[in-house]
């Protein structure tokens, strides 16, 4: 696939040239956009508000910024909106690794190509987690009596996920072809909704962010069975993984991360750099983030790169057997 070849060689020319954090562009913007693939009151979009509060004052940008929401399709319009974007780093987009890394494998006419933004830096790490709602009896309180009842209730066997091709509905997909279980799937636009029909039982599960589920576990409204960390999460630490579960390649440690346009000077990149990963070190961040159950974490451009590419190749196979492709 074109996409594919293009991505290699964007991340080639990304890790090509250094990026001193000291450096500085020669006068700081006066504000900075940064766009959001999906709706507020996510995760993820709680990543992008709290590092935009921080961006004031600094060699980056005069003042804080602001988040603009842009959802849909599986946060691919925040990443193609990117492209039309200045390349003077005023706007930068957050997005999913899986964004760049996955959507290439599945998404036949992609409205972006790789080489058309940079990595800027790793913003957080979520670990997703398969959660059961009213929809399924009391008495299922693990993924082995999820994955019994789904086989005895074919009808009723759903998930929900942020979207078609995002990396949730994929891990479901996966368990499902390991386990032998048709889980049928229901995208949504985006975390919230899909937990709110978990939550009203319009659904039986939901492959999410495990952070997005954790003010619904208080009050026992959805039991989480599973989260899909190569080690359980620090803030579901007697949920039990996938690998733990017999499940290994339904593992992901997804991240979000910062781009900016292809064409952005590497000096405005490392400022953005700089300004980016010392909000992410900012004690009240760390902590904002601990309670949507995300992990703070800031990288150099390179070292986002060289993920983004093993990513990449580790999902190639398992989109092919997993067998989804989107229709647009």
């Amino acid at each position: 696939m074109q996409h594919r070849r293009h991505f290699l060689h964007a991340l080639a020319g990304t890790a090509a040239f250094g990026l001193s954090p000291l450096a500085a562009i020669a006068q700081a913007l006066d504000q900075v956009k940064i766009m959001y693939g999906f709706p507020a009151g996510s995760a993820g979009d709680s990543v992008a508000r709290r590092v935009a509060e921080k961006l004031g004052g600094t060699p980056y940008s005069k003042n804080p910024g602001y988040v603009e929401n842009k959802p849909g399709a599986g946060g691919r319009i925040a990443v193609e909106s990117l492209k039309a974007a200045p390349a003077d780093g005023s706007v930068l987009t957050l997005a999913p690794v899986s964004a760049l890394a996955v959507y290439p494998y599945i998404y036949p006419k992609l409205s972006y190509k790789p080489e058309e933004v940079t990595q800027v830096s790793i913003g957080a790490i979520m670990f997703h987690g398969l959660a059961v709602g009213p929809a399924v009896p009391a008495e299922v309180k693990t993924l082995k009596d999820f994955l019994a009842w789904a086989k005895a209730n074919p009808e009723k066997a759903s998930y929900g996920s942020p979207g078609a091709g995002s990396m949730p509905h994929l891990l479901g997909a996966l368990l499902g072809i390991r386990a032998g279980v048709d889980l049928k799937h229901v995208p949504y636009r985006g975390t919230v909704p899909s937990i709110t029909d978990l939550v009203g039982g319009q659904i039986a599960a939901a492959m999410n962010p495990s952070g997005d589920y954790l003010q619904y576990m208080k009050t026992g409204r959805v039991r989480v069975l599973a989260t899909s960390g190569k080690k359980r999460s620090p803030y579901l630490p007697d949920v039990p993984t996938f690998t733990e579960l017999g499940y290994p390649d339904v593992t992901s440690e997804e991240w979000f991360g910062f781009y900016a346009p292809a064409k952005t000077p590497a000096a405005t990149i490392a400022a953005a750099n700089a300004a980016i990963t010392a909000a992410l070190h900012d004690k009240t961040v760390v902590d904002a983030l601990a309670i949507v159950g995300l992990v703070a974490h800031g990288s150099t451009p390179q070292e986002m790169a060289a993920d983004q590419k093993a990513e990449f190749e580790r999902w190639g196979p398992l989109v092919k057997q997993i067998g989804f492709t989107a229709e647009s």
